[in-house]
């Protein structure tokens, strides 16, 4: 549905910026699935590609040798059917020669799926660079693709032959409040704020994800059609999408499920117990790749070292997945619908707008004035006391300025009402904090919520108040 560029300002223009640098650029753009990281290029370079390649997925040397030679004798009648990477990579040498001066843009889609077994392509495309397009001025390779553990292994943080030729990475991640707000109000939709942040709490940002959505169709209907009817686009795409990023995805699905099950967060230690993986190298870049492609966070918890780093899920669709759709054992297709006054759907709706609240900490520290001030965020729990219950604090902004903000977030469908028990659980929290943390800094509670607080004889001491509508800004 999208046909104009929504958001992205910022990654459009380091693209521009690139091709318009004055020298050869090798620029790897990457990001999870269904993200709009063709959709950017395309928007960016129109129709200046002198030639464009998308990857065959599940297709061998052959076939992809074939789509390669397809691609290349549309804007190149000459060319010779090649038998190696090598000699397709030659073919477009020579083809890109004969061109006029300019720059010569390649864009290079889906370029993992390339990579078949024994093909030798990475060797190949690093000949191609280093070889001859590297000492030119006028070269434009965009190398793309979905399969975020091969760009990173193979692109990125490429140790042969492209170790420091990659001049330039552009992560493109989901979309955030805002630009989600401009996707349906451009598309026709006539959502509120509170339903859109609905979907980005169930379709994380993804715009693809929102292109299957229709303005016909209020939010619930668009999510029975999508997750739960039999024939939803959005039934499987859970396994699709860990399998498309991740080659021997398996782990990485391990790890986020083991995560979906804490809130809060778990230690290296806590996922090597309860995954029951290998405590090796390879579980570190697991780690690490499911982090550069924001599905999880690692932060230091407040007054912890840092081999207390907590690993936090932070990927709404998961989330989703795991706490809504994966437990739709009886099939129903209304499964949302029936049960938006049930309490999975509270306890779902709770952290996953705790979730959205940890995507948009920027916006929260402009609604508090306090962007330009040195802070982390980062959250705590109390260390266990005989006779007392743990205290949980799910989001502490630690300034430099010797302010903490006390963060509580709570979704709710009007003004949030603090009653007497909510009174005496801040109260606990605030007090156990102070004593076994012994700041010297001062507290500010802060409440962070979809409608505001109603005020009653408990809302006094609630001294900074942020809504669902700064979290658009």
């Amino acid at each position: 549905m999208e046909t104009t560029m929504i958001g992205r300002e910022k990654e459009k223009k380091y693209l521009e910026d690139y091709l318009d640098s004055g020298k050869s650029e090798f620029i790897a753009v990457y990001g999870r699935r269904r993200v709009g990281k063709t959709f950017l290029i395309r928007q960016v370079i129109g129709d200046k590609a002198c030639f464009s390649l998308t990857g065959m997925e599940n297709a061998d040397l052959r076939d992809q040798l074939a789509n390669f030679f397809f691609s290349l004798r549309r804007v190149y009648p000459q060319a010779v059917h090649p038998k190696s990477w090598i000699e397709a990579f030659d073919e477009l040498q020579t083809y890109l020669e004969r061109l006029p001066k300019g720059d010569k843009i390649i864009f290079i889609d889906e370029l993992p799926w390339l990579d078949t077994t024994r093909s030798r392509f990475v060797g190949a495309l690093e000949h191609f660079w280093n070889g001859w397009a590297d000492a030119r001025t006028d070269v434009k390779l965009i190398v793309c693709g979905s399969a975020t553990s091969w760009m990173i292994d193979n692109i990125i943080n490429n140790r042969g032959g492209l170790h420091n030729r990659k001049t330039h990475q552009i992560y493109i991640a989901p979309f955030t409040l805002n630009e989600s707000l401009q996707y349906f109000e451009k598309n026709g939709f006539g959502y509120r704020q509170k339903e859109i942040a609905e979907c980005y709490m169930v379709m994380g940002g993804v715009a693809y994800y929102y292109s299957l959505m229709t303005p016909k169709e209020s939010v619930a209907q668009n999510i029975d059609r999508l997750f739960f009817s039999h024939q939803g686009e959005l039934r499987n795409e859970f396994a699709n999408l860990y399998r498309s990023l991740f080659k021997h995805s398996a782990d990485y699905v391990t790890i986020v499920t083991a995560l979906a099950t804490k809130g809060k967060g778990l230690t290296r230690k806590q996922l090597l117990k309860l995954t029951k993986l290998n405590n090796n190298q390879k579980f570190t870049k697991t780690l690490e790749e499911l982090e550069k492609c924001g599905f999880i966070r690692q932060y230091v918890p407040f007054d912890d070292t840092v081999r207390d780093i907590l690993f936090q899920l932070t990927d709404a669709f998961t989330l989703f997945h795991f706490q809504y759709a994966a437990e739709n054992k009886y099939q129903d297709e209304s499964y949302w619908t029936n049960s938006l006054n049930s309490a999975r759907y509270r306890a779902w709706s709770g952290i996953a707008f705790e979730m959205l609240c940890l995507n948009h900490i920027q916006q929260i520290k402009q609604a508090l004035g306090i962007s330009g001030i040195q802070s982390r965020a980062c959250c705590w729990l109390s260390k266990k006391e005989e006779g007392e219950r743990e205290a949980q604090i799910d989001l502490l902004i630690d300034r430099a300025d010797q302010t903490i903000n006390l963060c509580e977030m709570k979704f709710s469908r009007g003004e949030y009402e603090i009653d007497r028990s909510d009174d005496e659980t801040l109260s606990r929290k605030i007090d156990t904090f102070m004593r076994q943390t012994k700041t010297r800094k001062s507290l500010m509670l802060t409440l962070v919520t979809s409608f505001g607080l109603k005020k009653n004889k408990y809302s006094g001491q609630v001294q900074r108040l942020v809504t669902l509508e700064d979290l658009f800004k």
